[in-house]
């Protein structure tokens, strides 16, 4: 008979699997995104992610402290950042 403990853990590592190809799917995602408001976006995901595995390798402190600083603080500033700039895109019809 299967134990509890076993299909805790295999739940654990299948939670643990799913939010690390997330969180590399946002990564790369970041690095490759035209848009810079959703390469941002993606930026809070990836930052999301690292926080939870490490909340699931036991390191609660550091996750709270991934949310809190980096999330919280610096994605924030960063997203305000991007949208306060002011971007031109292209040119009014018939400048030259």
């Amino acid at each position: 008979m299967i134990g509890l403990e076993t299909i805790g853990s295999a739940l654990e590592m299948a939670v643990f699997m799913i939010f690390a190809i997330a969180t590399v799917f946002f990564a790369v995602f970041v690095v490759t995104a035209k848009d810079i408001v959703r390469a941002g976006l993606a930026l809070i995901m990836c930052m999301f992610g690292i926080a939870v595995l490490y909340i699931l390798l036991n390191a609660q402190f550091l996750g709270i402290i991934q949310i809190l600083v980096y999330i919280g603080a610096i994605g924030v500033l960063i997203l305000f950042a991007v949208m306060l700039t002011k971007h031109e895109i292209g040119g009014e019809p018939g400048e030259d």
